[in-house]
């Protein structure tokens, strides 16, 4: 553990990152070219004063949660986040299964502010999301596994079926399952959140044990969704997906389809907000 070094680092890191970077519109009185301290602080979800006393290296010593939020927050490669970890005397996450988030990805989702956007694992985790997608679909980041996984919810807790039509289920079923075992390609054949997630949802569901059996594989990059919403009705949506070189993230945002309707909907979940969507 290094604690005056790690609040050198967190400086450090904190001078290179640009407003424009995180989505954050530059003042005409701004006196630094990187980030403030507030700022990184709202980011990572941590009190200015907290923050603080981090970057002068005091004996505030963050936990595992709270450095992946400031990596997330300053943007750091995964060589930088494992360095951040040793700093702190924590653990350096495994990288097998990493959902330390894309910084690319992340830079693109802070420019998507005009539709419902997420990053999402392999695994169906959401990793980070903009205020529409929050509106969409509720929050779901910070779940604990194995209900972080869409897969999980899907086909363990049929409540979260209640938002699309029911005659779509069958065809989402199949998408999930297929996307998953790509996932499992991928993966390392020990992978124990892997095996984990298939085993809770094969012994839960007959459903998933039966596709999950079929050995369907398929990436999907464009598809079409339903979402019911609760205090807007339905939305008729375009999914597009940007993926990682790895495929172990990607880009996901929606678009209105040809619907004039489903557009002036999409367009209220800024004022909605994400109360009634919020995950059971």
């Amino acid at each position: 553990m290094d604690l005056p070094e790690l609040g050198a680092f967190l400086r450090s890191r904190r001078d290179r990152i640009t407003p424009d970077q995180v989505g954050i519109v530059p003042g005409p009185r701004r006196r630094v070219p990187g980030l403030r301290r507030d700022e990184v602080a709202v980011l990572a979800g941590a009190s200015v004063e907290y923050y603080t006393e981090l970057e002068q290296g005091s004996k505030v010593q963050p936990s595992p949660s709270m450095l992946a939020a400031l990596a997330r927050a300053l943007r750091l490669t995964k060589d930088e986040r494992d360095h951040l970890y040793r700093l702190a005397g924590r653990p350096v996450p495994a990288r097998t299964g990493d959902n330390h988030v894309d910084p690319a990805m992340l830079a693109l989702l802070d420019r998507l502010d005009d539709t419902p956007a997420l990053i999402v694992s392999d695994l169906a985790e959401t990793l980070a999301a903009n205020d529409l997608a929050r509106a969409l679909l509720g929050e779901q980041q910070g779940l604990e596994w194995p209900r972080s996984s869409q897969v999980y919810r899907w086909f363990v807790e049929p409540i979260h079926r209640a938002r699309h039509p029911e005659k779509d289920y069958e065809r989402l079923s199949e998408s999930l399952v297929a996307d998953l075992r790509m996932a499992a390609a991928r993966r390392s054949p020990d992978d124990q959140r892997l095996a984990e997630l298939v085993s809770l949802c094969s012994e839960a569901s007959e459903e998933f044990a039966r596709l999950w059996e079929q050995r369907a594989v398929a990436l999907r990059r464009v598809d079409a969704k339903v979402f019911l919403h609760p205090s807007i009705g339905a939305l008729d949506l375009h999914c597009h997906n940007l993926y990682t070189d790895d495929g172990s993230q990607h880009l996901l945002w929606f678009t209105a389809r040809d619907d004039a309707e489903t557009a002036d909907r999409l367009a209220l979940l800024g004022v909605v907000g994400a109360q009634e969507m919020s995950a059971p």
